[in-house]
């Protein structure tokens, strides 16, 4: 145990400033910890308040959204709209206050160095352009129906454009930011923040899926859907211009999706941190995105994105025509079998990578990673569901087409490269960051005496800085050992650190993949009508409709955490 010194203060020499002070530092061994935390009861207390905020005005937006899907209920889109207008203007306001509030030199916040990666507000901002463009897109098309449209159609986009511009240079400035001033006020308004971002989301993806969907003017049940973004009123584009609007921004429906999902999740971390004490750990360095020589992986990965490509291109334009769409769907599975099968063998051999690896758990609190292994979970589940259904209809049914057993094996895999690929990224988030090449300098010098070694005592010593010249092999005349070279990496921990690199980047590009096809259209749920059949269209339509999303959601995020993990390794 190292020596604790504790910096005592005498309050008869204590100025009255420095009494008031909110945070006093008390030195133990190297490390400098910040106390004078805000009380866990009040904290708590800030976190229900807000929390209930969130959940009502969550469930407010989703009531309405999943109303306003159905032409035959009292609920139209334009109450839907109306509301999201509403959610994205009180959100912006708060947003102005509390930009304009921490700019004020009084009142600079802690920050958290592992919230908002740079690569995570890259991301933002790019989701953030397209939605943009999307925007855009909307209002020419509601320009061009403006006399059967209703007026709110040309609001919610401008809304929309102001919001996402206010709110992706909110977080890029302010996503580290550890409040400790107004706590019950920057709560709620975060919260407010994130329920907002949702509710956008909830309503773009049921619009993706209304479109996406094979009967979206009609179902069994005898509701009638609303044909997305066309509504239920008959109005219609009738113009090329108008239809070219109307195409444009549903090719960019998922950027929009992905970026209130970003969004979302950074405003998340915000409030988890508001009140948070920073400790800090000289230990921590923080590491850049540096390339490294060797790019197998990268390669590979970059080979499964390419075909990918090409198989989803040929798979979109042969779907369409009954002639050839059952190959168009073999083909699919094909493809996707082999693929997943070589992620989950690349997982699993980083999950074997890992349980010989040296490193110590990262045990400190962090949010960021705390919320990126719950999201993981979560957004797995929706594949999870997809294929357990699709499974336990292909063997009720005992399979005997090519085109089912292919979809059983298709289910299979997909359960089992979640679960591996979890399982490797969930270790490699929890794992300390590599020290660098000279990690292992300190026991790198040895004495050799026979079998036995010995540790020099002056290349551990805080003075035992030796010269090459004095590294070098030499003859001990009194001892009569060796002195060995020094090891300048230590070649086991090398090799692991670039394999992990490697099965990082091929995971990477491979998920990026599995994000294009669902997010831009690829549906072979509904073209492979056996489970359409056998569930029957309502529930199977909304099995998919609610699983998918959040399995879109979960290839994206899983390429967030697997570019962290290629950083920590």
């Amino acid at each position: 145990m190292g020596d604790i010194g504790v910096t005592t203060i005498s309050p008869m020499t204590m100025s009255s400033t420095e009494t008031d002070s909110k945070f006093e530092k008390i030195s133990i061994g190297q490390h400098s910890l910040a106390v004078g935390e805000p009380p866990t009861l009040l904290k708590k207390g800030g976190r229900l308040i807000s929390g209930l905020l969130g959940l009502n005005v969550l469930l407010l937006a989703a009531v309405l959204v999943c109303s306003g899907a159905f032409s035959d209920v009292a609920v139209v889109e334009r109450e839907v709209l109306s509301l999201l207008c509403i959610l994205m203007g009180l959100s912006g306001c708060w947003m102005i206050v509390y930009l304009f509030w921490t700019s004020k030199k009084d009142h600079r916040n802690l920050k958290d160095s592992h919230a908002g990666p740079i690569w995570l507000k890259v991301g933002l901002a790019v989701f953030g352009v397209c939605s943009l463009v999307l925007d855009v897109l909307k209002i020419g098309k509601s320009v061009s129906l403006a006399h059967c449209e209703s007026p709110i159609k040309i609001v919610h986009p401008v809304f929309q454009g102001l919001f996402v511009v206010l709110q992706t240079y909110f977080l890029w400035v302010s996503c580290k930011d550890c409040v400790h001033r107004h706590m019950n006020f920057t709560s709620c308004g975060l919260m407010l923040t994130l329920s907002t971002n949702l509710a956008i989301w909830m309503a773009a993806v049921t619009d993706e899926s209304l479109h996406q969907t094979p009967s979206a003017n009609h179902s069994s049940g005898g509701h009638k859907i609303a044909r997305a973004g066309g509504g239920a009123d008959g109005c219609s584009c009738n113009t090329l211009v108008c239809e070219t609007f109307e195409t444009g921004y549903y090719y960019l429906y998922p950027f929009n999706i992905e970026y209130s999902l970003f969004a979302s999740a950074l405003s998340y971390v915000m409030w988890k941190n508001v009140g948070r004490a920073m400790s800090h750990h000289p230990h921590h360095t923080h590491h850049s995105l540096r390339p490294h020589k060797l790019f197998i992986g990268l390669t590979f990965g970059v080979v499964v994105l390419v075909v990918g490509l090409g198989v989803f291109i040929v798979y979109e334009i042969e779907e369409s025509t009954e002639s050839s769409k059952t190959e168009a769907l073999e083909m699919f599975y094909i493809f996707n079998i082999v693929a997943l099968s070589l992620m989950s063998i690349g997982s699993l051999a980083g999950s074997i990578i890992f349980r010989y690896d040296k490193r110590d758990a990262d045990s400190d609190k962090n949010p960021t990673r705390s919320l990126d292994v719950a999201l993981l979970i979560t957004a797995a589940l929706g594949k999870y569901c997809i294929s357990y259904f699709s499974i336990i209809a292909i063997i009720a049914t005992s399979p005997g087409h090519l085109i089912n057993v292919l979809n059983l094996v298709y289910s299979l895999m997909m359960i089992v490269q979640h679960t591996l690929q979890n399982i490797f990224i969930i270790e490699g988030l929890h794992r300390e960051p590599f020290a660098g090449g000279h990690s292992d300098h300190h026991t790198s010098v040895a004495y050799i005496d026979k079998h036995e070694v010995y540790i020099n005592p002056a290349a551990i010593s805080p003075q035992g800085s030796l010269s090459e010249a004095e590294h070098g092999r030499e003859l001990d005349s009194n001892s009569n050992r060796i002195v060995a070279h020094p090891i300048a990496r230590n070649t086991r921990a090398d090799w692991r650190r670039k394999a992990l690199r490697e099965i990082s980047l091929f995971l990477l590009a491979s998920n990026i993949i599995f994000w294009i096809m669902p997010a831009f259209g690829a549906r072979p749920q509904f073209e492979n009508d056996h489970e359409l059949h056998f569930y029957g269209e309502p529930m199977w339509i909304a099995i998919v409709n609610i699983g998918l999303p959040f399995g879109i959601f979960y290839r994206m995020h899983s390429v967030a955490s697997l570019l962290e993990v290629y950083v920590i390794s």
